[in-house]
């Protein structure tokens, strides 16, 4: 009997689903022609005053920073994860796991956001985590299985309806019978050749050799790149990935950096997290064989592999980070704002373990970068959202993004909110 009623409920819910699935597919055709969608023009807000911003801002007096350092409530965005600045106003994007992404305002420039509210709301996004721009303003949302791209979106974001192109069509990012509900949050950037870059999750804790062929081809469990207008001329430009969350590109010679979160149910201290570094197109980062220098083909979590081969040349990480900590957004710092030591950098975010006996991570990292462009002794920057007492966590950060005024923003899908960190000698 409960099987049935379960049955019902499922129909019925896919009944009700139908018709707004039907209606938002009808919406992108009118915005792709210029055309309204019959939205109400009326978007609401988030309120950025009240209870939990006050509580959001008492939990902030438990973050520990260097000397000189101050963090401060920024904006109250619910589930926002990762970020994108705008090029020419005082605000950004930001992308969530659920349907929404955010369009952030500070509108008199005070460092402190006035405005927090859907973009695009005419449209039905799932999943649009990734969020990042052109170099010419285009602003481009990878969703699960979908990626669109908004001409002059920080010029035109005021209303639900807004100009529109599809990059990849819905279903043909990744084959659809790939699609999960793990590991199916993508991030992007754009390369200095243009391109779109995309990172594409396996969806499983270690994915079983049938799947190998496949992922290789369509680049899940690596990096793929595109022409971020039309999807043209895609390539696969990293494999052997198990799941990243976040990347970005080293100013100075242009290497690509990204994360990776590795296998579960390997204990408290295996394998590490990771910070890989791209140097060349088709490189393999050793994964499912390799989880930073962690042999995990053959170990508990994947018994099924043990006769698999060692991938030739695979590149082992720039960083371990300890394990289960969950690295996720990163982002070279390219301000002045803060002290010397810290330009040209990286911060990266770490959302913080749930398979690990003992609670770790909610931090923030700094990397410094060596001369000789390879990675320096990784550091805590900022910690505290981990409540040590209680094993607690207040918050679990997201993404990190540099302001123009060399500000550092982070985010925090668990507070709902974003921080701002700035110096002060």
């Amino acid at each position: 009997m409960n099987r049935v009623l379960v049955l019902v409920a499922a129909a019925a819910a896919t009944a009700l689903a139908s018709p707004v699935l039907a209606q938002a597919a009808r919406n992108l055709e009118q915005l792709k022609q210029m055309r309204v969608s019959g939205t109400d023009l009326n978007i609401p807000t988030v309120p950025q005053e009240g209870r939990n911003a006050d509580a959001i801002r008492a939990n902030l007096k438990r973050v520990k920073l260097p000397p000189g350092f101050r963090i401060d409530l920024f904006a109250v965005v619910p589930d926002a994860r990762h970020m994108a600045i705008a090029p020419s106003t005082n605000m950004l994007f930001v992308g969530t796991r659920k349907t929404t992404v955010w369009a952030v305002t500070d509108r008199n420039g005070d460092g402190v956001a006035d405005e927090v509210k859907p973009f695009a709301p005419s449209l039905n996004f799932h999943v649009p985590n990734g969020v990042c721009f052109t170099k010419d303003g285009f602003l481009i949302v990878v969703e699960h299985n979908r990626i669109l791209n908004f001409p002059a979106a920080e010029f035109f974001y005021e209303g639900p309806d807004v100009a529109v192109g599809e990059v990849v069509p819905q279903g043909q990012l990744v084959p659809v019978e790939e699609e999960s509900y793990n590991h199916g949050a993508r991030t992007c950037r754009v390369g200095e050749d243009g391109k779109l870059y995309v990172t594409l999750g396996q969806p499983h804790n270690v994915q079983p050799m049938i799947k190998f062929s496949t992922y290789d081809k369509f680049g899940i469990g690596g990096i793929v790149r595109m022409d971020p207008f039309d999807g043209s001329k895609r390539e696969v430009v990293a494999l052997g990935v198990r799941n990243s969350v976040g990347m970005d590109f080293n100013p100075r010679d242009k290497t690509l950096w990204f994360t990776d979160n590795q296998t579960d149910g390997l204990g408290d201290n295996n394998p590490p997290g990771e910070l890989n570094r791209l140097t060349q197109v088709g490189q393999h980062f050793g994964y499912p064989y390799w989880g930073g220098k962690f042999k995990v083909a053959g170990s508990a979590a994947a018994p099924e592999l043990k006769s698999m081969k060692e991938p030739a040349n695979a590149v082992f990480p720039q960083v371990e980070f300890p394990a289960h900590q969950a690295q996720l957004g990163m982002v070279f710092y390219k301000g002045t704002q803060f002290p010397e030591k810290y330009r040209s950098g990286m911060f990266v975010a770490a959302h913080g373990s749930w398979n690990s006996s003992k609670p770790t991570g909610a931090l923030v990292n700094f990397v410094p970068v060596k001369a000789d462009g390879t990675a320096g002794q990784a550091e805590v920057f900022a910690d505290g959202w981990l409540d040590e007492s209680t094993g607690t966590y207040r918050g679990r950060p997201v993404d990190v993004a540099v302001m123009k005024d060399g500000s550092l923003l982070v985010s925090d899908d668990y507070a709902g909110a974003i921080y701002r960190i700035t110096y002060q000698p």
